[in-house]
C-alpha cells in the first residue's frame, strides 16, 4: 500500500517538475525521499530490534 501512494506522490512531483521545468530539482527530491526513506527503515529495524531484546530480558 505505502509503495502505491509513493508511486502515485512521484507521478505528481513528476508533472509538477516537468511543467515548470525543473527536473534537476525532482532528480534532486527523488534522491533525497529515497535516503529519508531508508533512514527510516533502518530506525524501524533497530526499534523493533531493541523492543525484542527488552522483552526477552524481562521474561
Amino acid at each position: 500500500m505505502k509503495n502505491i501512494l509513493y508511486v502515485f506522490y512521484v507521478a505528481i512531483l513528476a508533472v509538477i517538475s516537468v511543467i515548470t521545468q525543473e527536473v534537476v530539482t525532482f532528480i534532486m527530491l527523488g534522491f533525497i525521499l529515497l535516503s529519508l526513506n531508508n533512514i527510516h527503515n533502518v530506525l524501524k529495524r533497530l526499534l523493533d530490534a531493541q523492543t525484542n531484546t527488552q522483552r526477552k530480558d524481562h521474561t
